[in-house]
């Protein structure tokens, strides 16, 4: 945490900022989490919110947001998916949610460690418009590692990416720049349409080395069958869309 350190001597955040977790069966992370996130706020900026998107969790997420509203009061709000929208209908809900200069979001289930969050913010105060966490060492079972690897790596091959870690959910990006990337995925697949929808605006992020941990609480839902499926058919209406702007000779995805 040497370098979070340093981050952490800079002066105070010149923006506002939104922070939103979209959560799913988090309730185990989620109390740790939001005090992490009200401590390093509190140290850094100003004008801030922090939102949860309640994707439809079937635990006690509902009830635990409910007990962290009362510790928290308004500063801390929640938006409660009555079904499960997935994760890219999560992201949306958040992303409209917001309404702050800039928008930070990592996952509810707290695999990345939210007090790195000021070495973003020092990246942002600097001038950069988007910064995103790689991960510097992944921290699950080997078969999910291979399987991230395989689609980050074939993502970026199929897009065209710079970004070195589509998958690494620990973003901070200007609002003004989101409100111009059409999203409409409800899968994982919205990562890479936002990455893409980023960069065929010519932006590049600047990318940070972050920690990524074990997960404690629940289970990941990525990586089940279904989920997989509808994120590769989504991937797949993506790159159809590629190849029609680039058939049309208006789609240089940045490049």
């Amino acid at each position: 945490m040497n370098t979070a350190s340093n981050a952490m001597a800079d002066p105070r955040f010149p923006f506002s900022l939104s922070v939103f977790f979209p959560a799913y069966n988090d309730a185990g992370s989620l109390p740790g989490l939001i005090a992490d996130t009200f401590a390093v706020l509190e140290a850094h900026v100003d004008d801030w919110e922090v939102i949860v998107i309640n994707d439809g969790s079937q635990d006690h997420t509902a009830d635990v947001l409910s007990e962290l509203r009362q510790q928290y009061g308004e500063r801390l709000r929640v938006v409660h998916h009555v079904r499960n929208q997935g994760y890219g209908g999560a992201l949306r809900s958040g992303f409209a949610a917001a309404s702050k200069d800039f928008v930070f979001y990592t996952d509810g289930d707290a695999q990345y460690d939210v007090r790195e969050l000021p070495l973003l913010l020092h990246q942002a105060a600097q001038g950069a418009l988007w910064v995103n966490g790689f991960k510097k060492q992944r921290s699950d079972p080997k078969r999910r590692i291979l399987l991230g690897a395989a689609y980050r790596e074939v993502a970026r091959l199929l897009f065209g990416l710079a970004l070195s870690d589509v998958d690494c959910d620990f973003r901070l990006i200007r609002r003004d720049l989101l409100q111009r990337v059409t999203l409409r995925a409800s899968s994982g697949a919205i990562c890479v349409e936002l990455v893409w929808g980023l960069e065929r605006q010519g932006l590049r992020a600047v990318e940070l080395g972050v920690t990524h941990r074990a997960r404690i609480y629940g289970n990941s839902e990525f990586f089940r069958m279904r989920s997989l499926w509808k994120t590769l058919r989504e991937v797949q209406r993506l790159l159809l869309l590629r190849l029609r702007l680039l058939v049309r000779g208006s789609g240089t995805d940045g490049r």
